[in-house]
């Protein structure tokens, strides 16, 4: 390298990104991704050992797919090739391929090849790795954020450990941050910023795992505020909000605002009022709130306040419980949207609810009495001796598959816990029961309880 060139280099990384500046150099700098760069993890030890095998790393955009890339670059003994596959075609896959063999031909020196957006490959052009990969001219990298199981040559990810990368964490996101306004080498350190305690917190939650979106926003929020009276750079809530273009809501997931808000979503849907329910969703979302804890709220309320008056209801929430942990953000919005609308606007029911909490109250202050014999279990040698199961009428001999009997307990057989809803699925129910079973009298004050 002349002196154009270093000097060429030297301008390029100060003027490069605060994201590209910082990118960690060694393992131990890395943030996040324990579960596979972690000290007893198989990625840390192949790269601590220099033993790195063809491997994919998958996860959404800054995750630290080509960060990771970049410490096995200045781990490795290995030569480190980089290629773009947005921009590369067979040409430039030729010329690395025949570079690697002459390097191991003549230094016994192996080649890493680090394909950056490997999915943007067509097939042909990983077709033309494939053998090379397989032979061990090149140990292949690839990053994307695309499912490779989908988007990349099968015979390519039968050779190659998938690593899937997860968006980082709010406390991850919070460190890189710091490590950004602290850091006078790498970092922004020499301009004498500070950020507020709740800047932090709102940028973190706000990058949604992206920690390229966050520093970026803080470069941003440095490089253009002016510095107070005292000096110094303060990056507060309101500057923080500017730089990543999203309007501050008050929502503390630990305090009042988080149990409000979530407390107006739930009762909106139990008192049938779309869109009020949706407008707390959408409240909750913008906030950064966990998708999983909205989901199981609904399904709490398609339980508890619609029950079995609808019970596709249950089932809606369940399966927009499921979509929206394997959709992710943004697009799990979309079924807890759907799951929530579904539950305001269903015929609803505390039934269930009410029948539990009863019957869990009768079992704790009431005698256990013994399982009416008739009830017992016969499936064994000698229960007939023993008076079990004897006289037990199996209800699909008898008309309407019905057979009246007793199967509570002595001590409580006239109890009734559960009261059917006037409303959908358990109104239509209740009076197929009454036409098979005839009319009962309420029994629940008996046992104490408030019908």
């Amino acid at each position: 390298m002349d002196l154009f060139e270093y000097m060429s280099q030297q301008t390029s990384e100060e003027r490069s990104p605060l994201a590209s500046r910082l990118r960690p150099e060694t393992l131990d700098e890395v943030v996040g991704q324990e579960h596979i760069v972690g000290k007893d993890k198989l990625l840390y030890r192949a790269i601590k050992a220099d033993k790195l095998g063809s491997i994919i790393f998958y996860g959404p955009p800054g995750t630290g797919k080509t960060t990771l890339a970049y410490v096995i670059a200045n781990t490795t003994s290995s030569e480190f090739v980089k290629i773009n596959a947005t921009t590369a075609g067979k040409k430039d896959m030729e010329e690395v391929v025949n570079a690697a063999k002459e390097r191991f031909g003549m230094y016994q020196k192996k080649t890493i090849l680090f394909v950056d957006e490997i999915h943007r490959f067509n097939k042909g052009q990983q077709d033309y790795l494939l053998p090379f990969v397989e032979d061990g001219t090149i140990t292949l990298i690839g990053a994307t954020t695309e499912n490779p199981y989908f988007e990349v040559n099968p015979a390519l990810v039968s050779r190659s450990v998938i690593f899937e990368l997860k968006s980082l964490n709010s406390d991850d996101i919070k460190k890189l941050i710091l490590r950004a306004v602290n850091d006078e080498e790498k970092g922004l350190g020499a301009y004498g910023a500070k950020i507020d305690d709740d800047a932090l917190e709102f940028l973190a939650d706000t990058a949604n795992g992206d920690a390229r979106g966050a520093l970026n926003a803080i470069e941003l929020g440095v490089l253009t505020t002016e510095r107070s009276e005292d000096g110094i750079i303060h990056i507060t809530l309101e500057v923080a909000s500017e730089c990543i273009q999203k309007r501050v809501v008050k929502y503390d997931k630990n305090g009042d605002n988080h149990y409000d808000t979530i407390s107006a979503f739930i009762k909106s849907m139990r008192g049938s009022d779309p869109d009020a329910a949706v407008y707390y969703l959408a409240r909750m979302l913008y906030a950064g709130e966990d998708p999983k804890f909205i989901a199981r709220r609904i399904m709490i309320c398609a339980s508890e306040d619609v029950s079995n008056a609808d019970p596709q209801a249950l089932v809606v929430a369940v399966n927009a419980s499921l979509a929206a942990e394997r959709l992710g953000m943004p697009e799990a919005r979309i079924p807890l949207a759907q799951a929530a609308i579904y539950v305001a606007t269903a015929p609803k029911s505390n039934s269930a609810i009410m029948a539990i909490d009863r019957a869990l109250e009768t079992v704790k202050t009431t005698a256990t009495d013994p399982v009416p014999a008739h009830l017992q279990d016969a499936h064994y040698k000698s229960s007939a001796k023993l008076g079990r199961g004897i006289d037990y009428q199996y209800a699909h001999d008898f008309p309407n598959h019905y057979v009246e009997q007793q199967y509570l307990p002595d001590n409580l057989v006239d109890a009734q816990f559960y009261e059917a809803g006037e409303f959908g699925v358990e109104k239509e129910r209740e009076e197929r029961l009454r036409k098979i079973k005839g009319p009962k009298e309420k029994k629940i004050r008996k046992l104490g309880f408030e019908s």
